[in-house]
């Protein structure tokens, strides 16, 4: 990824980032305010952003309300900010005035890889390629004509899934990224450390020494300390084909670094406008402009998932594994992007100053600018911060 001394930023308004019924919609987001030198918890009100720290000092505790959809609602709150205010601050990259941050605190981050059939596909072609773009074209030909269309519609786990496995070690196409994507147990990993990811308008970071990666435009589901989905929102899981093409052990590498894990840019809480079927019928569109004029658009559907959301959360959360901060979970995407940026058969890769816009019209829009993980600002607020500045405010 070339770098550039400045770089592009995205105009974002309330039109531009809200659901498109977000008169209806429980939406909860955290901003940064200087004043108290830390995140507050808020609400978002038609053209109003409404602290609730006071009542609920963190998301986390937000949500293990049962009553959390009508607190975002109704509760008093000690302050506002003007959404357009905000959302200024947070595209011209002002940090000494209010602005957005993720919606999430103290959630862990998980991530479900390899839960479309489309996407699954271009994670054996990264494999058999090496982490090697020029390999590609010709790996994708091979394995698309061995595989053909015995992935439509499988059911992973299923003994239909099983006889598909007999065919492709038959043909030596067998892979990891196969197992985990019909087989029996999804690929469930931690994507990012507790309070580090980015929300809207902010950088989103790729490694500077990667020559192959793509975004990967998801749902997000928002889970309680017990297992509940409380709500959703939109993440952007940065995929580095590269690094992880050449072997998985690399996954962390591929994965976890500096202002990779972006998210927002709100939660919308479960309700009867908006249930889990509603997730599962999610569009997600995905846009990218790059500052060379180079346009990508793709989109992904949850109707195409291969395994259900609540299957992804029992494999992440019950007796083998609690979460009592809650998390929030990655549920995979189907767009893989394989247009030419470059050259031909190199396929797509990020260049600095990319805008990508994530976006569903029940959760809204998700907006970020690219830079090297090294370049953007580095992540200094943790849990330890967190808690000595609640404290400060007497929120503890």
């Amino acid at each position: 990824m070339e770098s550039a001394p400045a770089r592009p930023r995205p105009a974002l308004t309330p039109g531009s980032v809200l659901p498109d019924d977000a008169d209806r919609a429980a939406l909860v987001a955290r901003v940064y305010a200087p004043e108290w030198d830390g995140p507050c918890v808020a609400a978002v009100r038609g053209e109003q952003v409404v602290d609730l720290t006071a009542v609920t000092p963190t998301v986390s505790d937000l949500l293990e309300r049962d009553d959390a959809a009508t607190v975002v609602r109704e509760a008093v709150g000690d302050h506002a900010w003007p959404l357009d205010d905000l959302l200024d601050a947070t595209a011209t990259g002002r940090r000494d005035v209010p602005h957005l941050l993720a919606p999430i605190d103290l959630q862990v981050i998980k991530a479900a890889g390899v839960t479309f059939a489309r996407s699954l596909l271009e994670r054996v072609i990264e494999e058999r390629a090496g982490g090697d773009p020029a390999q590609a074209a010709h790996v994708r030909e091979r394995v698309r004509q061995a595989v053909g269309g015995a992935l439509d519609g499988l059911r992973p786990g299923s003994p239909q899934a099983g006889k598909v496995k007999e065919l492709l070690v038959s043909e030596g196409l067998w892979s990891q990224y196969l197992e985990v994507g019909i087989g029996p147990d999804p690929e469930v990993f931690t994507k990012a450390p507790v309070l580090s990811a980015v929300g809207t308008g902010a950088d989103i970071g790729v490694l500077a020494d990667s020559g192959w990666n793509n975004p990967e435009p998801e749902a997000v589901l928002v889970v309680d300390s017990g297992g509940r989905v409380r709500g959703a929102t939109l993440g952007n899981d940065v995929n580095l084909r590269d690094i992880e093409g050449r072997s998985a052990l690399l996954l962390s590498r591929a994965k976890d670094n500096n202002a990779s894990c972006a998210i927002g840019p709100f939660i919308r809480l479960l309700d009867d406008d908006f249930d889990l079927d509603t997730v599962r019928g999610l569009d997600i569109d995905l846009r990218v402009d790059g500052a060379d004029g180079f346009v990508l658009q793709g989109s992904s559907s949850m109707r195409e998932i291969s395994r259900d959301v609540l299957d992804l959360v029992a494999a992440t959360h019950g007796a083998h594994h609690q979460y009592p901060d809650g998390f929030v979970l990655f549920t995979g995407t189907l767009f893989a992007p394989t247009e030419d940026r470059h050259a031909p058969g190199a396929g797509f890769t990020h260049e600095h100053g990319d805008i990508v816009r994530i976006s569903s019209p029940p959760l809204g829009a998700l907006v970020n600018t690219v830079v090297a993980s090294e370049q953007a600002p580095p992540w200094t607020f943790g849990v330890r911060a967190l808690m000595h500045n609640l404290a400060r405010r007497g929120m503890l």
